[in-house]
């Protein structure tokens, strides 16, 4: 059988509600590279798919939300948990698609008159995950995943913090599931965007901010690629590697509100220090003064910037 490549995101040609026959043709398709496991994940990239076949007792499908259980301590007997899950495998690069933003393909398992059939139903993003006993007892990890709405990429497309929908996560899901408090729907949603160049400027500094130099850790390493010219209108900046920084959350926050800039000689100003630097990442003079042109303010304390 050939060797599909590992894609994240939608596959061309198959559009939400595409059916198909059986895993064989998914796999054909690209859209779940795995013929029998529900979780499609490559060690330290994410995971692109998963299928939903009624294997874990402890999933639960509202449509749009879905309560999903994590991989392994199951009996292909019974279909019970009968050990703990670990953060490790699959589980830990569903970890990395929660992180990094990167989108998951779902596919049901569909239970029909006439036998069952499979069917693709879209992109959904890892929005959450912990850790609780399951209803056999045992130790599993839940991984809440959302729907996205349909067109929204992440290699060069919207965000979610582009979107101007109203109730863009809104879930239909039973108010028992919640239990007597109240709850509102939440349209702040982190950035999904994670491009291949976002990627690639956090594994070039092993996730390690360029202004402080800490490396923020969880299950996995965590970072966040600012563009330095940002991307879409007005600024029109391009998702290319000499406009990007690797920066921890607050830093990247204080970029982007302009509290710090950075000089051609890489020096921070607003900031003690210089930029961190790494040798195949070379950072565009050009993008530094435009971020210095349009959002860098220095304090009004008399200091040089």
């Amino acid at each position: 059988m050939a060797k599909l490549p590992f894609v994240f995101g939608p596959i061309a040609g198959v559009a939400p509600g595409h059916e198909f026959r059986n895993r064989l043709e998914l796999h054909g398709a690209g859209v779940h590279a795995q013929t029998q496991a529900g979780i499609s994940a490559r060690q330290g990239e994410g995971a692109a798919s998963i299928v939903l076949s009624g294997g874990y007792e402890d999933d639960v499908d509202f449509g749009d939300v879905i309560i999903y259980t994590g991989r392994g301590g199951r009996s292909a007997e019974s279909n019970r948990q009968v050990a703990d899950q670990t953060l490790t495998g699959a589980n830990l690069e569903l970890v990395r698609n929660c992180t990094a933003g990167l989108p998951l393909r779902v596919t049901r398992k569909i239970e029909g008159r006439s036998g069952s059939f499979y069917r693709y139903d879209g992109l959904y993003r890892v929005a959450s995950y912990w850790a609780e006993l399951g209803k056999s007892g045992h130790r599993v990890w839940r991984f809440r995943l959302e729907l996205l709405p349909a067109g929204l990429l992440t290699d060069g497309g919207p965000s979610v913090a582009e979107s101007n929908s109203p109730n863009l996560f809104e879930a239909a899901e039973p108010v028992l599931a919640y239990g007597p408090a109240p709850r509102r729907a939440s349209t702040v949603l982190r950035v999904v965007r994670d491009t291949a160049v976002s990627r690639r400027v956090k594994a070039l500094h092993d996730y390690r901010c360029q202004v402080c130099g800490v490396q923020l850790r969880g299950a996995v390493p965590y970072a966040e690629a600012a563009h330095i010219r940002p991307l879409g209108a007005p600024h029109h900046g391009p998702d290319a590697l000499a406009n990007v920084l690797c920066l921890c959350a607050n830093h990247h926050v204080l970029f982007d509100l302009g509290s710090f800039g950075i000089n051609d000689n890489l020096q921070l100003l607003g900031l003690p220090g210089r930029l961190i630097t790494q040798k195949k990442h070379v950072v565009g003079t050009d993008f530094l003064a435009y971020h210095r042109g349009h959002f860098y303010e220095p304090l009004a304390d008399g200091k040089p910037s």
